[in-house]
C-alpha cells in the first residue's frame, strides 16, 4: 500500500531543502553549478559520490548519483530525475521576491517552486532514508541543466547512464503533474531560419531581394502544414489537442520603411504526435526552404537561407500496461490515461530504452508564471510517494 499521505503538511527538512534550492538563482542563462555543488556535498555526506556531466565550457553540469542496492549492485533500479534550471522572472509582476520563497495560504511561492525544485528538494531531503535503507535495487538520481531552453543538458546525462550500463527498469521525471502519473507527451522540434537577401532603396526594388517577402512564403507553408495535420491527422485521442501542431512564433527583419530588407529571421516549432516521423518532417521543411532559396537566387545569386535546429526533444509514449505505470501507482501516484501538451525530458529516457513516466508535485498552470507556487499539500504527497518507494525497495 502507498505510504500514509493523510498528513498533508510537508516536513521541515523537505521545506528547508526546497527553500535552499529556490534561493539559488539557476535561470538558464546563468550557471547551475552552485546548486549542483550543494547537492553533491549532501550526497557525499551520506556516502554517495556523484558524477558531474558538464557542458562544453564547464559552466554548467548535470549530476548523476547512484545509491547502490544492499548487495552493492548498481545495475537496474529506479531513476528519479529533475531539471535544475528555471525560467527568467524579468518583467513579471511578482508579489514577493522570486528567489526568497514565501509561504502564504497553504502555498509556497517562488521561482521554481512548481517547476521543479520542490521535487528535487524532496529527493535531497530523503537522502538519509534512501542511504539508510537496505535497498533491494539501486536508486539513481539524475539532475539536469538547461531543460527550459530545449532539453539541452539531459542528452549527455542519459548518454552517461547508457555508457555506465546502469540499465534502470523504470524512471520517474518529476515535472508538475499534480502527482498524476502521466505516460505521454508530444515531441518538440524548434527550427530557426535566416533569410539573407539583398538590400536596395525601395524605389529600386528590382535591384534588391526582399528577405521578408520570401520569409512570408515559409510562414504560409508552416501554416498550411499545420492545417493539414489538423484535418488529416494522424490523431491521438489522449491529447487535449489530438494532432501535430506547428506555429511560427518569432520573426524579425528590415531596417527602414524605405529599404528593401536584406535580412529576416524566424523561428517556428512543431509538436508531433507519435504517428509522425520527426526527421521526415524536418526534411519536409528543409525542402521548402531549398525551393524558396532557389527563387531568391534567381533574383540575385548572393541570396541564401540558413536553417538550424534549435531544439529537438523526443516525445514520450509509455503503454498503459507498462510496469512503470503500475509501480508509480503503487507508490501513490494517480494513474491517468491522458497525455499532456507540454514537453519534458522523459522522452529522452524513453528513447534510451528506460520505461518512463512523468509524476511530480504542483500544477503545470503555475509554471513560468509570476507568483509561481506549489500547494504544500502537493509537496506532502510527493514526500509520501518517495517514502512508499523507499519502503517497497527495502530488501
Amino acid at each position: 500500500m502507498p505510504a500514509d499521505s493523510t498528513n498533508l503538511v510537508p516536513s521541515d527538512v523537505t521545506m528547508d531543502w526546497i527553500t535552499r534550492l529556490i534561493g539559488i538563482d539557476t535561470t538558464s542563462r546563468d550557471s547551475n553549478l552552485p546548486l549542483i555543488e550543494l547537492v553533491a556535498e549532501e550526497l557525499r555526506a551520506h556516502g554517495v559520490e556523484p558524477v558531474f556531466v558538464p557542458n562544453s565550457d564547464g559552466t554548467k553540469a548535470n549530476l548523476l548519483a547512484t545509491i547502490p542496492a544492499a548487495d552493492g549492485s548498481t545495475t537496474g533500479g529506479i531513476v528519479l530525475s529533475g531539471h535544475t534550471d528555471v525560467v527568467p522572472v524579468d518583467g513579471q509582476p511578482w508579489s514577493s521576491e522570486p528567489f526568497r520563497p514565501e509561504v502564504r495560504d497553504g502555498r509556497l511561492y517562488g521561482r521554481g517552486t512548481c517547476d521543479m525544485k520542490s521535487f528535487v528538494g524532496a529527493i535531497v531531503a530523503k537522502l538519509p532514508q534512501f542511504t539508510g535503507a537496505s535497498l533491494s535495487e539501486p536508486v539513481h538520481l539524475a539532475f539536469s541543466y538547461d531543460e527550459e531552453i530545449g532539453c539541452v543538458g539531459a542528452p549527455s546525462l542519459v548518454d552517461e547512464m547508457v555508457r555506465r550500463e546502469l540499465r534502470p527498469r523504470a524512471c520517474v521525471v518529476g515535472e508538475p503533474t499534480s502527482m498524476r502519473v502521466i505516460r505521454g507527451h508530444k515531441s518538440i522540434t524548434l527550427l530557426r531560419v535566416a533569410f539573407h537577401g539583398v538590400a536596395a532603396h525601395s524605389s529600386l526594388t528590382p535591384q534588391g531581394v526582399n528577405a521578408i517577402e520570401y520569409a512570408a512564403q515559409l510562414v504560409r507553408f508552416v501554416r498550411a502544414f499545420a492545417e493539414r495535420q489538423r484535418v488529416e491527422g494522424p490523431f491521438d485521442e489522449y491529447y487535449e489537442v489530438p494532432f501535430t501542431t506547428a506555429t511560427v512564433n518569432q520573426i524579425a527583419g528590415g531596417i527602414a520603411v524605405n529599404t528593401v530588407p536584406a535580412e529576416c529571421s524566424l523561428s517556428f516549432e512543431f509538436r508531433a504526435v507519435g504517428g509522425v516521423d520527426v526527421d521526415e518532417t524536418i526534411e519536409l521543411f528543409r525542402a521548402e526552404v531549398r525551393r524558396i532559396e532557389a527563387l531568391m537566387r534567381e533574383e540575385n545569386p548572393e541570396a541564401r537561407i540558413e536553417v538550424s535546429v534549435g531544439a529537438k526533444a523526443p516525445g514520450l509514449d509509455t503503454s498503459l500496461d507498462a510496469e512503470v505505470m503500475e509501480l508509480a501507482s503503487r507508490w501513490g501516484g494517480e494513474v491517468s490515461p491522458g497525455k499532456v501538451t507540454y514537453g519534458t525530458e522523459a522522452g529522452l529516457f524513453h528513447q534510451a530504452g528506460i520505461p518512463t513516466v512523468v509524476c511530480g508535485p504542483g500544477d503545470i498552470a503555475q509554471a513560468h508564471s509570476p507568483d509561481e507556487f506549489v500547494e504544500l499539500e502537493q509537496i506532502a504527497r510527493c514526500e509520501a510517494f518517495l517514502d512508499s518507494l523507499i519502503d517497497q525497495l527495502r530488501s
